[in-house]
């Protein structure tokens, strides 16, 4: 038989010591199974606050990373450059671990996947629901990586690139919610200003897309070149998508429809269903945002 996975459990951390020990114990607390906690890393990318006091409690139970600020895309890549398991499981310090999120993606490693994402919890700044049921996720917390993959993609600069493991046939999905993802007034995403946190999500596909084509001559072991040019036009696609989005939200209706042209090529490209993409068309037509705008930046609410 072979060995158990060994899982490396990296927390990243700026400025948010306040919520730091919930996400700490919730590695450390993970009920057994058949992995290895290998390894529990913190990487503070600079933080001011009361974050060093935690890291103290914690003192030879974990490892712990300390360097000036470089921003969420370098401490993420970080989190796979500098952990030694067999698989990451990256947790924003603000989120934390259901204690059998380690024990119930092992049991989906079986099969050879290279990328895990589960569903998740979504609560308050106090940790208390705000959704009745769980909420899809593949946001950071909710996600693992093999590592070696996960290498190929890097640097990264948000966790959407480790998306394209999925779109090679290459994940698993999860219907579990195995992370307990907080809304808190200081998360990350600014969600409440019109078209900027849709913008900055088709910044990113851009980005990914970008990497796979220069990828094409020498493909990872996960995708061949043809696999990597679909994959690409998805990412792609998705950015067209994105960009309609935050044009429709600022009230530019005329530059929502430039996109849509590029939209609907881009799908037939990466051989996706259309039909998903008639909804930013109406979308456009009608002048409604698909996503409705929140004055608390952690999420947006689906409307």
């Amino acid at each position: 038989m072979s060995a158990p996975p060994r899982i490396s459990c990296v927390i990243l951390c700026h400025n948010y010591g306040r919520y730091l020990d919930r996400a700490i114990r919730s590695c450390l607390e993970q009920e057994p199974g058949n992995f290895v906690l290998h390894e529990v890393i913190v990487i503070d990318d600079g933080s001011t606050d009361e974050t060093e006091e935690v890291f103290l409690r914690h003192k030879g139970s974990i490892k712990v990373i300390r360097r000036s600020q470089q921003g969420f895309g370098r401490t993420l890549t970080d989190a796979f450059l500098l952990s030694t398991g067999d698989w990451v499981a990256p947790l924003d310090a603000d989120d934390w671990f259901h204690p059998s999120k380690l024990r119930t993606c092992a049991e989906a490693m079986r099969g050879g996947a290279l990328f895990i994402e589960h569903w998740e919890n979504v609560v308050d700044s106090h940790g208390n629901p705000m959704l009745r049921e769980p909420h899809p996720g593949g946001n950071t917390s909710t996600l693992l990586v093999h590592r070696d993959a996960a290498l190929s993609l890097l640097p990264v600069n948000n966790e959407i690139f480790f998306h394209a493991l999925r779109e090679a046939g290459q994940g698993v999905g999860l219907q579990h919610p195995l992370t307990f993802y907080r809304v808190h007034p200081r998360s990350m995403t600014d969600r409440s200003t019109p078209g900027v946190s849709q913008d900055y999500r088709a910044d990113v596909c851009i980005a990914l897309s970008d990497r796979l084509r220069a990828m094409y001559e020498s493909p990872p072991a996960w995708a061949t070149t043809r696999e990597l040019r679909r994959i690409s036009w998805h990412f792609r696609t998705l950015a067209f998508g994105h960009g309609v989005e935050s044009a429709v939200q600022r009230g530019e209706r005329l530059s929502a429809m430039r996109l849509i042209p590029g939209m609907l090529i881009g799908t037939l490209r990466a051989r996706k269903p259309i039909t998903p993409w008639l909804r930013p068309l109406s979308s456009t037509i009608v002048g409604r945002p698909l996503v409705r705008l929140t004055t608390n930046p952690g999420r947006q609410a689906q409307s």
